[in-house]
């Protein structure tokens, strides 16, 4: 029989995470259930303790920092992380897991958007303002067409968990899974969801504008490590056209007079010039370093396949 783990990082989630563990344990009794109390100041860790859930401290402030250690510490074949805050339905997870098991996905995601729940529960500002512009950065940025990037309710295979380098230390980590799954060419399947807003006296931990900023930062920092030619491209190109315009008045001047008089122009052109074609240059040598780093990540996905099949053997 497989294994399942359900994965709930908490922090400050006493009045919801008895509900979410025993509907889990309803939905998957055969399934395991592991807590990450995440330094909370109410009783989340006791609740989750007598609900019967795996509970466990983690110290380092932050999801990311959290998902981190369980991705560390537990080991599964199939994995479904969930937030704690009762907002996800807990009978999504067959749905999500079929998938994996039947092998269609190497990790599932809980899409609350399709259905319109999300924009009619969550009232917050911004909110859809930010979802919209991190879905459709990314889904240029990838050619894809991935309607919830940022949603807490996901499945993972095996494989995907231990070949995933958690980098974000904080909520940018719905972000990463998204883009390192198209990056590296994982099997990606969206299940629509319900999602129900925090009941009455649950407060959100995420912080719009300065949660935002973090995953614009994330999109930012991943298009210049996993698409440098694309990245560097685009700053060659303004300062390329940069270059043009200071220096044309002083092209324009040594094509009719023989002389160029405004050299203050001139060397400002020629500096930008040279920083556009240095932009290029790395641009270059960052994009055989990435193919090199894609070459290596696969290599390793070759040795985990391996000792999947030896396992099952």
């Amino acid at each position: 029989m497989s294994k399942i783990a359900i994965l709930i990082p908490c922090y400050n989630e006493g009045l919801t995470i008895k509900k979410v563990i025993n509907d889990f344990q309803r939905e998957l009794p055969q399934a395991q259930i592991y807590v990450y109390d995440n330094n909370s100041t109410d009783d989340t860790y006791t609740i989750a303790v007598n609900a019967g859930a795996i509970v466990k401290k983690e110290p380092r402030q932050g999801k990311g920092n959290v998902i981190r250690q369980m991705f560390f510490d537990i080991e599964a074949d199939y994995y479904l992380m969930v937030d704690g805050d009762d907002t996800y339905p807990a009978e999504a997870c067959h749905q999500l897991l079929a998938e994996l098991e039947n092998e269609q996905a190497d990790m599932v995601i809980g899409d609350r958007l399709s259905n319109g729940t999300y924009f009619d529960e969550n009232k917050r500002a911004f909110h859809d303002f930010g979802n919209n512009l991190v879905k459709n950065s990314i889904n240029y940025l990838y050619q894809a067409d991935i309607k919830d990037v940022m949603t807490g309710y996901r499945g993972f295979n095996r494989i995907f968990v231990k070949s995933f380098p958690v980098m974000s230390s904080g909520f940018q980590i719905e972000t990463e899974f998204t883009i390192h799954a198209l990056d590296k060419r994982f099997k990606l399947v969206e299940i629509p969801i319900d999602y129900r807003d925090r009941p009455e006296g649950s407060e959100s931990k995420l912080n719009t504008f300065s949660d935002g900023f973090k995953v614009l930062k994330t999109i930012f920092k991943m298009c210049k490590d996993y698409k440098p030619m694309f990245f560097f491209s685009i700053w060659f190109a303004l300062f390329f056209i940069l270059g043009l315009l200071v220096g044309m008045p002083v092209i324009v001047e040594f094509v009719k007079t023989g002389y160029i008089t405004k050299v203050p122009s001139a060397v400002l052109a020629t500096g930008i010039m040279i920083l556009a074609l240095l932009l290029l240059v790395t641009g270059f040598i960052l994009d055989t370093v990435v193919t090199d780093d894609k070459k290596q990540y696969e290599l390793n996905l070759y040795r985990l396949y391996a000792e999947k099949r030896s396992g099952s053997d």
